[in-house]
Formats: C-alpha cells, sequence, structure tokens
C-alpha cells in the first residue's frame, strides 16, 4: 500500500493495479498516481492544491506549445540528486520523477519571465496579477504598450478545435504578430466563421469580438521611439 495524495488536503492507500498504465511521481514532497501518457502540467492541474505552476499559453483542449515558459518547474529522474529545469507543459510525467514547482530557483526564473512580460504588457490584468503574485514591481527594460502576448493559443485553437486557419502568427522580431490572410486586423467572409474561440481562449483579452460577431485582432504598436522616428522619415522622402 503506497500513500496518494487525491488533492492539496485529501490521500488514500492504494495498492499496485496490474495491467493499468500508472505512473509514480512525487510533486512537491507528494506522491501521486497518475495515468501514463500525460505531461506533468496536464497531472498537476487535475490535482488541486497540489504544485504550483502558473501558464499563459496553455489550454487542455489544444496541443501544448511551451512559448510562455512561465510553466518551468525543476524536474529529477535519479531520485532528487540532480535536477534540471523544464517546461512541465511539455515534459511527460515518469515513473519515480520528482518534481518541483515553487522552489527559490524556479521562481526566480518566473520573476524574470513575468519582468519581460510585463515590460511587453503593462497595462494588461493578468500580467499585472502574476507581477504582484511574483514581486515584480517595475521592469528593468523601456515599456511597451501591447496587449498580445504572442502565446499563439488563438492561432491553434483555430487550427486544431475548429478546424480552420482564418489567423497565424506573422513576421519575426518586434513586428511578430497574429494576422489574417492578406494582413487584415479584421476578418470578413472566407474561413472565420465568427465562433469566438480564439477571443475566448486568450489569455490577456487582446482579441475582442466585434460588432459584426467576428474577432478583431490586437495590432502591433512599435515600442521603441527611433523606428517609429524612422518609419515617419521613411513616409516623408518623396519617392525618386
Amino acid at each position: 500500500m503506497a500513500k496518494v495524495w487525491i488533492d492539496g488536503e485529501t490521500w488514500i492507500d492504494v495498492a499496485h493495479a496490474d495491467g493499468v498504465n500508472v505512473v509514480n511521481l512525487t510533486v512537491d514532497d507528494k506522491e501521486i498516481a497518475v495515468s501514463g501518457g500525460q505531461t506533468v502540467m496536464a497531472a498537476v492541474q487535475r490535482l488541486p492544491g497540489i504544485g504550483d505552476i502558473p501558464a499563459l499559453c496553455y489550454h487542455p483542449a489544444i496541443k501544448p506549445y511551451g512559448a510562455c515558459r512561465l510553466c518551468t518547474v525543476e524536474v529529477s529522474e535519479d531520485g532528487g540528486n540532480r535536477f534540471k529545469f523544464v517546461a512541465s507543459c511539455l515534459y511527460p510525467v515518469k515513473e519515480g520523477l520528482v518534481v518541483r514547482t515553487s522552489t527559490e530557483r524556479v521562481r526566480k526564473l518566473r520573476k524574470g519571465v513575468i519582468e519581460l512580460l510585463l515590460a511587453r504588457c503593462p497595462n494588461v490584468r493578468r500580467i499585472q496579477e502574476l507581477a504582484e503574485e511574483y514581486e515584480v514591481e517595475k521592469p528593468r527594460f523601456a515599456l511597451g504598450d501591447q496587449e498580445c502576448i504572442l502565446c499563439g493559443l488563438c492561432v491553434r485553437a483555430c487550427q486544431e478545435v475548429i478546424g480552420k486557419s482564418a489567423i497565424g502568427l506573422v513576421n519575426r522580431g518586434i513586428y511578430r504578430e497574429v494576422a489574417a490572410p492578406f494582413y487584415a486586423y479584421e476578418l470578413g467572409e472566407g474561413e472565420c466563421i465568427g465562433c469566438g474561440d480564439c477571443a475566448f481562449v486568450c489569455p490577456t483579452g487582446a482579441i475582442k469580438m466585434g460588432a459584426d460577431g467576428k474577432p478583431v485582432l490586437p495590432r502591433v504598436k512599435i515600442p521603441y521611439p527611433e523606428i517609429e522616428a524612422m518609419l515617419r522619415r521613411e513616409a516623408a522622402t518623396p519617392p525618386s
């Protein structure tokens, strides 16, 4: 018999079940038993009160992507002798795995990620809540004014859940954003069916539903004054 936690306050004694794919692991000093073939994040989310794993780019109905890295935890495959950082939304549960979700090292790593997100999206409520939880007061970086964190949830929901490809991630670097075909921000007739799934899964509320029942996508805002000045100069230069 083994003590297995089923939530943060309740445990039961269970015997080994022959023929059942049960994986035993330890999360924050609590032994749990879960079905194999799932990730650490999925397993912990099914056990309320066990583990502390925040995430912005994760949704149980969508394949994990590992974009935000907030779900990073420490894991050990040798009984706790050596630990490494992994993205829990991508890392599969394994027999005997030891997981730490809220150590000082983990919180320090997440704090750095949140600081970057807060610099990009200082006015987004969800980011502000995470910053307060992890004691991020003021980013050391130049502040932007974005709403989208480029997690890709909306794009993947459209493709995987709805079976469409009405939106996608385009461009690179500071110009990367979500856009519709032909670089449109408002989706008209065509691939978009107006289901609102992209707005529903968006963790920051960057996607809004328009009066016509179609989503209105966030526009990238150039964060650096010198780039804005360069664009103004180019616009003012007469064609040769």
